[in-house]
């Protein structure tokens, strides 16, 4: 089922993932059906199923999650073309994303920031929770990105958010210990939505680009921690399998940043999910992050990965 993915990524499977769970996993990356969300700003749950079940529309609730619902009877695209779509009654989003902000925990009145925030799924997932209340500042280095991000808003009725056009590693300079929690959802090498019947998905896939991003990643999330203040929390996360843009990446904060962070266990009851890796390629991570977790590919959820940290010491 895997045929023309990377061999490389393939290889490197088989050292990430445990081998009872290796076949299921590479049998995964096809697509997934498609999942949303309530968007509880503009309708609530038995409005929204209602309105659905009148189209004809057959969907699965989400143990985990109240408000996230699996489509199992029609595509995208005719979810997409419904009037409560187009009203921004609901948003389509994988269910694997909508896990950091959750973590994250963003309550009404906080200032919340989000570093990488287009297109927007995640920032109006925390609008929602925090019933549009407090601020949230959402962050993008791309113009054309950020367009997206502020039509989402405007769809979703969002109110609480300021939108940025900087480079996340600079922020802090802006926001030197302002936020009381911030989602650090950085730009990866998407191995958790490879999709073998779509070979765009992975085509400029290569552990090059793996190695690049990974770099940009520890810039990003040490600009983020110098941005929220301390006793703040900080929600890493990103939608990759590979440890350098990973486990790596918190175990260079530690290292980098000694004594600023701590990682806590995150407590949160999800099919599938993993401890962080304690090694890779014979180096070893700090003990702390096996506390961290990794969303495991399946069915119906994309490969994930999050940390949770707490600021525990100034270091602006």
């Amino acid at each position: 089922m895997d045929q023309g993915l990377p061999q490389v990524f393939l290889d490197r499977l088989t050292q990430i993932i445990p081998p009872y769970q290796l076949a299921a996993v590479r049998e995964s990356f096809t697509r997934r059906p498609t999942t949303f969300r309530v968007n509880t700003l503009k309708s609530n749950r038995e409005t929204l199923l209602a309105k659905l079940s009148e189209l004809g529309f057959a969907v699965e609730p989400v143990d985990w999650y109240s408000d996230a619902f699996i489509l199992r009877n029609k595509s995208k695209q005719e979810l997409i073309d419904t009037p409560a779509y187009q009203n921004g009654e609901m948003y389509v989003q994988g269910l694997s994303s909508m896990i950091p902000p959750l973590v994250l925990d963003p309550q009404p009145g906080e200032k919340i920031c989000d570093v990488a925030a287009a297109p927007g799924s995640k920032t109006t997932q925390m609008a929602a929770l925090m019933n549009n209340t407090g601020e949230i500042i959402a962050n993008d280095r791309s113009k054309i990105r950020l367009f997206k991000l502020v039509a989402n808003l405007k769809l979703q009725g969002v109110t609480n958010v300021r939108t940025s056009l900087a480079e996340g590693e600079a922020l802090w300079k802006r926001f030197p210990q302002y936020f009381d929690k911030a989602l650090v959802d950085v730009p990866c090498s998407l191995e958790g939505r490879f999709d073998v019947k779509n070979p765009k998905s992975y085509r400029d896939w290569s552990l090059r680009k793996v190695k690049l991003l990974s770099t940009h990643q520890q810039h990003i999330l040490r600009s983020a921690v110098s941005a929220t203040r301390v006793g703040g929390v900080i929600i890493y996360s990103t939608c990759t399998l590979s440890p350098e843009e990973n486990e790596q990446v918190i175990d260079w904060l530690l290292d980098k940043e000694p004594g600023v962070v701590e990682v806590e266990s995150i407590d949160f009851s999800v099919p599938g999910l993993q401890a962080g890796l304690t090694q890779w390629e014979r180096h070893d991570f700090a003990p702390e992050i096996e506390r961290t977790l990794r969303v495991i590919p399946s069915e119906v959820m994309e490969g994930f990965y999050i940390a949770k940290l707490i600021k525990v010491r100034s270091n602006v």
